[in-house]
């Protein structure tokens, strides 16, 4: 059935309907997909096992339904699955993480991530079948060259990774969200234009099957909501 389509001053909106539930559905369903999501952890131990390239196309085109500033959509991906480039961006990841590991992190930091158990070395973007590099575009370039503001870029892209790790745990993936910093050394690997800036690096695949992951407890309501 084709929408109908309402024009204001030049530009058209389409009729939108969202299906809405009972009282009791709208708990159920709510109740159940906290509990659904409140499954999902951060992963290190990747298999190399395979994913259909399809399953990825689903994953960005999901990503790509967040809202952003003015509907500028400033975001770009890029997937990483040659194993030759994987194993350059491993290696200036490392570099980067033993520096900070060593020398950037103050003692506080490092506290911290103790019970993480992580260090500077990565082997994982190496073994996941995929990377998904996260580029924000700082502003977009019209056909002839000319700078296009993009607004609140780095809160809709903050946004689009969280379509993003959700649709990977839907799909039945894990997904590590990686920040080496700086991140410069992506910008130039993957030869990014200059409008592009690196804002995560995700490897994206299947668990194995002996897979741990640290024992976290996530803060309780009380602890993150105020209802005035």
């Amino acid at each position: 059935m084709d929408k109908k389509i309402k024009t204001i001053d030049g530009y058209d909106f389409i009729e939108y309907h969202h299906e809405s539930y009972s009282e009791e559905e709208t708990v159920k369903r709510s109740q159940s997909f906290y509990h659904w999501m409140d499954e999902r952890r951060t992963v290190r131990d990747f298999s190399n096992k395979p994913i259909p390239k399809e399953v990825i196309d689903n994953l960005i085109l999901t990503a790509s339904t967040a809202p952003s500033g003015a509907h500028k959509q400033p975001w770009s991906f890029c997937v990483v699955s040659d194993p030759d480039l994987k194993t350059q961006i491993r290696k200036a990841a490392e570099e980067e993480e033993f520096e900070s590991y060593n020398s950037r992190m103050p003692p506080e930091w490092l506290d911290d991530l103790k019970p993480l158990q992580t260090d500077w070395h990565k082997p994982f973007l190496e073994v996941a079948p995929y990377l998904i590099i996260v580029f924000k575009k700082t502003y977009d370039l019209s056909p002839e060259g000319s700078k296009k503001t993009n607004y609140y870029v780095a809160e809709s892209v903050g946004l689009a990774c969280g379509f993003l790790l959700t649709a990977i745990h839907n799909a039945g993936l894990v997904a590590l969200t990686h920040t080496p910093s700086p991140m410069n050394f992506l910008t130039k690997l993957l030869q990014r234009p200059e409008n592009e800036r690196p804002f995560l690096l995700i490897p994206v695949g299947y668990s194995t099957e002996d897979t741990y992951v640290p024992h976290l407890i996530r803060k309780p309501l009380e602890d993150i909501v105020t209802y005035y």
